[in-house]
């Protein structure tokens, strides 16, 4: 019994030191966000809006400065992440989400190795979802099919998930759709919609169901969606199948299922922030905790309703298992992403 008493008590006071170790560590220092776009998008203004809570939930209470490192869809600032911050915990960075699909297809700028980044967390997912017209003259799967007509859907281009699940929609369920490219953002699209120039497109879901003009859409009787692109169904969106829903009930083959979990994976990445590999287990510990704090934060979450934002966080831990699981594919599964995007 004594044995067992003086082992707790060791434990406790290891524990406890390293508690005080991270806490003099942060104290009086400075945590640089590393964001892989510019200025004034949606990945820029969810790093600032994190990084205004986060340094409250590290011990020691560590100032958090953002710093934009655009370029080549992120992966300058992943690339910089991996080889170049140390892995101290002073250095974070919130890259793109769909940047693994670049080390999978062998893209010569990536320097990095996806998995072994060290995953501290998302504050939400980024699902699509697809919608379309109510006033189209099909209503079902098998009507779409057979449109002699196919729906005409809007994109930006050949990347992204707005232009992936349309794609793999059609490639899925045996579904035409025609495909216009070239717009230059969501408000372009949606104005093309509300002409009457495109049938549909994919957006983010916390957009179709919380912004104009989809959401007065919505209410109104004018869109209906589709299909989703997440794992589980957007809370909001209760009665909208997903994509995956849609593949077991018609039979979809296993690659192609295996084709659309790789891509629409990003999703599941959400906005993820990250840390350089190697660093110590109980560094990536400390971080890990404050940023699931930050997400249960009176004030974040004040701040957050002020926004309009939906938050659906994702854990380190749950980054991290995504991340292993989607980069081991075999080459038939990576080539036949490749011609899906080709197409």
């Amino acid at each position: 019994m004594k044995k067992v008493i003086c082992f707790l008590s060791l434990f406790a006071l290891i524990a406890g030191a390293a508690h005080a170790s991270s806490h003099e560590f942060f104290k009086g220092k400075t945590v640089r966000l590393v964001i892989g776009n510019s200025t004034g998008g949606a990945m820029d203004d969810w790093g600032r809006f994190v990084a205004q809570h986060l340094g409250r939930h590290i011990p020691g209470n560590p100032e958090v400065l953002v710093q934009n490192m655009p370029g080549a869809g992120a992966i300058v600032a992943a690339n910089y992440i991996y080889n170049i911050a140390k892995p101290d915990g002073l250095t974070l960075g919130l890259v793109n989400p769909a940047n693994y699909t670049d080390q999978l297809l062998g893209a010569k700028e990536v320097k990095f190795d996806w998995p072994k980044f060290s995953w501290i967390g998302s504050p939400e997912r980024i699902d699509q979802v697809l919608f379309i017209r109510t006033d189209v003259p099909y209503k079902t799967l098998d009507e779409m099919r057979n449109a002699k007509d196919p729906p005409r859907c809007a994109a930006l281009a050949r990347a992204g998930l707005g232009y992936l699940l349309p794609r793999l929609f059609e490639e899925a369920l045996g579904v035409k759709l025609n495909m216009v490219l070239g717009y230059g953002g969501g408000g372009e699209m949606n104005l093309a919609i509300e002409k009457g120039e495109v049938h549909c497109r994919a957006g983010t879901v916390s957009a179709y169901v919380g912004r104009e003009p989809t959401r007065t859409w919505i209410k109104n009787g004018v869109v209906r969606a589709i299909t989703q692109s997440g794992t589980k169904r957007y809370p909001k969106l209760p009665d909208v199948p997903t994509l995956y829903e849609l593949m077991d009930a018609h039979k979809t083959p296993d690659a192609t299922k295996r084709v659309a979990r790789v891509l629409l994976s990003s999703g599941d990445h959400g906005r993820p922030f990250i840390a350089p590999p190697a660093m110590p287990a109980d560094r990536v510990k400390v971080l890990r905790d404050a940023f699931n704090k930050a997400m249960t934060d009176p004030a974040l979450l004040a701040d957050a309703q002020k926004r309009k934002w939906d938050l659906d966080p994702l854990t380190g831990e749950e980054l991290e298992a995504t991340a292993k699981e989607i980069m081991v594919q075999p080459p038939e599964v990576i080539e036949r992403m490749k011609k899906l995007l080709e197409n």
